[in-house]
């Protein structure tokens, strides 16, 4: 009988050998299938699409097979290097007869990310390069990249609605104070309103004033790229009286925005797609409203970047937590991991540090900071490259650049520093519930997170946060070769545009990554027209290829996104509230001493991760909705 359940146990073990070896293959056979799709040798002439549905961002986040397994939705990110590399690119390649946008279902950016694309297609234009623009309709996002493009079409029963920023915050203290929570909250600067969720039902006037300063001059640029890209655009009268305009035009947006020079043509995507299709060419044969199009994933795969190289670009991207992360979130050890990686993998000479973060965790931070510090005693020139947003945490890993570059309209400063712990004494009390035990010391147990802290507890965290804020001061004082006193007048928490930054000498000039790559390479003595640059990113996993070579497939546009304006509008504010709830449980669950600016997130694309989603129909379904 052991004989048979031995041979048994053999015949079972060479199945499940036999299954897994058949699954490798098979995906090993897929992996190689779709990446032959996107050879290089498949780039034919015709326009090259962009079809952006969904938002830009510095570093996309990695798509889980589980994700695609369980059928989850998959919503598309586009790297901001690889658009702008794509549209340089294609105002150079005789192959390429137009840039097409299509940005029906666009997923917005962060100002100076829009910035970006948006001179990257002007100097296409300026190159000869036809650039054409298609939605149902515009908001704000994606207007400003249209209005660089040679003709902008839109349906003929769409229309434009430009909302600027700002809008309604998510206060907790109500909720907090009506389920029993603590919100025990220390903090430095009056003008930290990232905790002021947990301690006011509403704004407070310092971060009302700081709010209303900072959203008016990114109003102001955005009404300035506008005019500057597409002079005849009458913008004024739709930012000032929309209603008025609307109604005079018999509720006809889209003859109205003909009418104010906003856009050129109305018509559906078949008349569209045949006005592309002479500058591109097309085939009677297909169906109608056709043109040749070239892909973005395979274009942008046709020039793969180099593996090694001399300038070694570490992006920070996300918001920063302790221990190791995923792309799209800065984990301080995997980070770090990288750069003294990459320092051996590849003899660096400069190091230019991307930065694209809301802050976070401040050990992490401080992790990061390290590992730049590691580079420059290794005798590495480093040179910052802020992108759309580099604010708290962000800002305390930049301070060990020799130079920092931001754009205009990067969001930055928030130097700051702040910690909460909720405790549940309140909440037990409500359910018939208390706490009691023996203590040693005044510390004994805490934080109490049943019986809440004590004022020796308080006394501590308060001093250590105070602590952090002078620490914090100190490394933006000697980087800046400013006082302490005068980082202190501009720190407070407070949060600053790029231009003001630089008035404040924030940062040193203006600048995208490419300004920032050619100043590393003048100050290592390398070639500064080419430079040789290496991208130190963590490489995906063989599933996550996979998963990532799926979703590159896909056709349907992001999943839940309305193409009509007021439902684009909509829809980005149920993404902002998912994720406000989802940062109310991320701030209450994760690292106490936090340098973070939350307030920022909301001013750049809003996409919330499905555990948000899933704790916003909680939510919903509680209030019985």
């Amino acid at each position: 009988m052991k004989l048979v359940r031995g041979a048994w146990k053999l015949l079972v073990g060479i199945k499940d050998a036999l299954v897994l070896a058949a699954m490798l293959l098979f995906f090993a056979l897929l992996f190689a299938a779709l990446n032959a799709r996107s050879r290089p040798g498949a780039i034919k002439d015709g326009a090259l699409l962009l079809a952006l549905d969904g938002p830009i961002v510095e570093q996309p986040e990695e798509i889980q097979p589980t994700a695609l397994l369980s059928g989850q939705q998959i919503g598309k990110q586009y790297r901001l290097r690889d658009l702008l590399r794509a549209i340089d690119s294609a105002a150079r390649d005789d192959r390429v007869k137009a840039i097409v946008l299509d940005l029906d279902k666009f997923g917005s950016g962060y100002p100076a990310s829009l910035g970006e694309v948006q001179d990257a297609l002007l100097r296409a234009r300026k190159a000869g390069k036809p650039v054409l623009a298609y939605a149902t309709a515009y908001t704000d996002a994606g207007y400003r990249l249209a209005s660089a493009a040679s003709e902008i079409w839109m349906n003929p029963l769409g229309g434009t609605i430009f909302a600027g920023p700002g809008g309604s915050q998510l206060y907790y203290k109500g909720l907090l104070d009506k389920i029993g929570v603590n919100a025990h909250v220390y903090r430095v600067g009056k003008f930290k309103s990232a905790v002021e969720p947990y301690t006011r039902t509403d704004q407070s006037p310092e971060a009302r004033a700081a709010s209303q300063e900072l959203y008016g001059t990114l109003f102001q640029q955005w009404r300035e790229s506008i005019a500057s890209a597409r002079p005849k655009a009458q913008v004024a009268p739709w930012l000032a009286q929309p209603a008025q305009l609307v109604q005079q035009a018999q509720g006809d947006v889209a003859q109205a925005n003909v009418a104010t020079g906003l856009v050129d043509k109305l018509g559906d995507r078949v008349a569209f797609g045949r006005r592309v299709a002479q500058l591109a060419g097309g085939d009677d044969g297909k169906p109608a409203g056709w043109f040749r199009t070239i892909k973005y994933q395979p274009y942008v795969d046709a020039a793969p970047l180099p593996k090694t190289g001399q300038i070694g670009v570490l992006t920070v991207a996300g918001e920063i937590v302790d221990g190791e992360a995923q792309p799209g979130t800065a984990g301080g050890d995997t980070i770090a991991k990288l750069l003294y990686q990459g320092m051996i993998d590849n003899k660096l000479k400069a190091l230019v540090l991307r930065v694209d973060s809301p802050g976070g965790s401040v050990l992490a931070s401080e992790k990061i900071r390290l590992a730049v510090l590691e580079a420059k005693r290794r005798g590495l020139p480093v040179v910052v490259s802020m992108g759309g947003l580099a604010a708290s945490g962000g800002y305390w890993v930049s301070t060990p650049g020799d130079v920092i570059f931001a754009e205009p309209g990067t969001i930055t400063g928030s130097i700051g520093i702040f910690g909460i712990i909720p405790t549940f004494e309140n909440t037990l009390n409500k359910i018939g519930l208390s706490a009691d035990g023996v203590k040693t010391t005044p510390l004994s147990g805490q934080p109490d997170l049943l019986a809440g802290t004590t004022p020796q507890l308080d006394a501590v965290v308060q001093s250590g946060i105070e602590h952090g804020y002078r620490e914090f001061l100190t490394r933006v004082s000697q980087s800046r070769r400013l006082p302490v006193e005068r980082v202190n007048e501009i720190g407070q928490g407070r949060v600053w545009v790029g231009g003001i930054a630089h008035q404040l000498k924030l940062v040193d000039r203006f600048g995208g990554l490419d300004a920032a790559v050619k100043e590393a390479a003048r100050r290592a003595k390398l070639d500064q027209d080419k430079p040789p640059v290496v991208y130190l990113d963590k490489k995906p996993g063989f599933a996550a290829q996979i998963a990532q070579q799926l979703a590159s497939q896909e056709d349907d546009d992001d999943a839940g996104a309305p193409a009509d304006a007021v439902g684009q509008l909509a829809w980005q504010r149920q993404q902002a509230f998912a994720v406000a709830l989802g940062d109310a449980q991320r701030m209450l669950t994760g690292a106490t001493v936090r340098a973070q600016c939350l307030e920022c997130a909301g001013l750049g694309p809003v996409r919330a991760s499905a555990a948000d989603r899933t704790l916003l129909q909680l939510v919903l379904a509680k209030v019985g909705l």
